[in-house]
């Protein structure tokens, strides 16, 4: 858990940051980037778009030239809001959406201190964000042809929603309701950079001229940042861009108006696809249905094999039984003794391993200088290799037999017992211990987290309960995998055994 300093932070960010609204009816208006008043902490996020009555995006996109097919159009998608949905069946193959090069929103090189005063404070400010957070950089760009009068991107931006379930928009308790140590310090990063970068923007905009100012004059703050990240965080693509000099293709995310209303399936029934006609060079986007949707079916594409920290930070929603989902723990040799003595090996020492086991170590990247001790357990790898390889290395104290096997050998589970079967239940033992430790760091149990979901909560509310939930379900499935994998293992070697 973060201590109760850095909960009052993130509070004070939550609470800042909640919403974002939009007065203007149309592009003639002035549209504010700040809102007047945050919206209720207890209340779920709206599903409104930023202006009421926005233009309708599919005759938008055809009307800049590009395709939409006859049968795609916006519906409710029960639960996750607007979508697109079939109103007829569509063969396996066809178009879906194609969108031309200009429709796409992107940002320019980083690198150009090319363009207007304008545009020059724009990639300024962009340079000031780490990669890690490129969805901000984006986010700019964004704000700024929110802010534009006439901007082109105005039917695809008033469409977009007013606010969004990502955590930052969370009141501190649900915040903290989210029981997760490590997307605890993910969402407290997040509510501390938008603070620290609003002091940074509002510094550079100060005494700008209006001809220079990026945002039309107009005030950005950690709200607006906030609500900017998010919806690029939760609707861009990372595509390729212009091709490079040694003939691959730089790698840039862009907002892509239509194609982003599609939600995400691990088993999607459409993909996106770029490629270049035979009269013009430039690239298009396109959505081709995979497979044949039938009337009434939303369109769907995958997102990506994320965990449930990944959707839950820049998507804000939570996929029960996601096959990717894990729990992270940092490497550490005391925590490991204590996991190795609880599962009934006391004569591990994890914490000072012999030389040639630290030159294993520091192999797998977990030792040496600027090791990597984050280590997961669960998805589809079940125990992550690095900590598999370490902890069979570790506990068989036999440096002959451990040097026979390469360390892809000793990563995989799917390799059973590379070092003999005592070894392999000790280390899965350990393993299954880590297990019970990282469960008892949630302060609820799955039972009583149901039992609140039955008493009707705030959508925020919601949200942190199923995270934690899921992650308790990774914890105790793996568990369960792991202590079948034992029982299976002893019963071998008594079978094996000398009468």
């Amino acid at each position: 858990m973060i201590s109760s300093s850095s909960t009052k932070i993130v509070s004070m960010a939550t609470r800042d940051l909640y919403c974002i609204t939009s007065k203007s009816p149309s592009v003639s208006h002035y549209r504010r980037l700040t809102c007047a008043a945050a919206a209720a902490s207890s209340s779920p996020p709206s599903p409104s778009r930023l202006v009421p009555h926005p233009p309708d995006l599919i005759k938008w996109v055809r009307r800049e030239g590009g395709f939409v097919h006859q049968a795609v159009k916006i519906a409710q998608v029960d639960p996750y809001g607007l979508g697109l949905v079939a109103s007829e069946e569509i063969p396996n193959g066809s178009d879906l959406i194609a969108l031309p090069h200009h429709v796409p929103l992107k940002f320019g090189s980083l690198e150009s201190d090319g363009g207007d005063g304008a545009y020059s404070v724009l990639v300024n400010l962009a340079r000031q964000v780490p990669e890690e957070l490129w969805a901000m950089r984006l986010g700019l760009k964004l704000l700024q042809e929110r802010a534009k009068t006439g901007s082109f991107w105005w039917p695809y931006i008033s469409n977009l929603p007013e606010t969004y379930s990502v955590p930052i928009f969370f009141p501190g308790e649900d915040i903290k309701n989210l029981q997760y140590a490590p997307l605890l310090h993910q969402v407290n990063k997040r509510c501390h950079f938008l603070l620290d970068f609003e002091k940074e923007v509002k510094q550079t905009l100060e005494n700008l001229k209006l001809d220079d100012h990026p945002f039309g004059g107009q005030d950005v703050d950690s709200s607006s940042l906030g609500w900017a990240m998010s919806a690029v965080s939760s609707r861009a693509f990372r595509l390729y861009g212009k091709e490079l000099p040694d003939g691959s293709r730089a790698n840039v995310p862009m907002m892509l108006p239509l194609i982003d209303m599609c939600n995400h399936s691990f088993n999607p029934n459409s993909e996106i696809i770029q490629e270049k006609n035979k009269w013009n060079t430039q690239m298009l986007v396109k959505v081709v249905a995979g497979t044949q949707i039938k009337q009434d079916d939303p369109l769907v594409l995958n997102y990506g094999c994320l965990n449930n920290d990944l959707f839950l930070l820049d998507y804000g929603f939570v996929i029960p039984s996601n096959p990717y989902d894990c729990i992270e723990l940092k490497y550490d040799g005391a925590l490991l003794d204590a996991a190795s003595m609880a599962a009934g090996s006391p004569n591990a020492n994890f914490s000072a391993p012999a030389p040639w086991q630290q030159q294993i170590l520091s192999l797998l990247n977990l030792d040496g200088e600027a090791p990597l001790l984050k280590v997961s357990i669960g998805g589809p790898e079940l125990v992550e290799g690095r900590l598999l390889a370490a902890l069979r290395v570790l506990l068989a104290n036999d440096k002959e037999a451990v040097q026979k096997h390469d360390l892809s050998t000793l990563k995989s589970l799917s390799v059973e017992a590379p070092l003999g079967i005592s070894t392999e239940v000790a280390a899965l033992r350990t393993v299954i211990a880590l297990c019970v430790i990282a469960l008892g760091h949630f302060p609820t149990k799955i039972m009583e987290d149901e039992s609140l979901l039955k008493q009707g909560v705030s959508g925020s509310t919601e949200l942190a309960i199923q995270f934690r939930m899921q992650k308790k379900s990774v914890i105790i499935d793996t568990m369960r995998d792991l202590t079948r994998r034992v029982k299976l293992l002893l019963s071998k070697e008594s079978v094996s055994a000398p009468c």
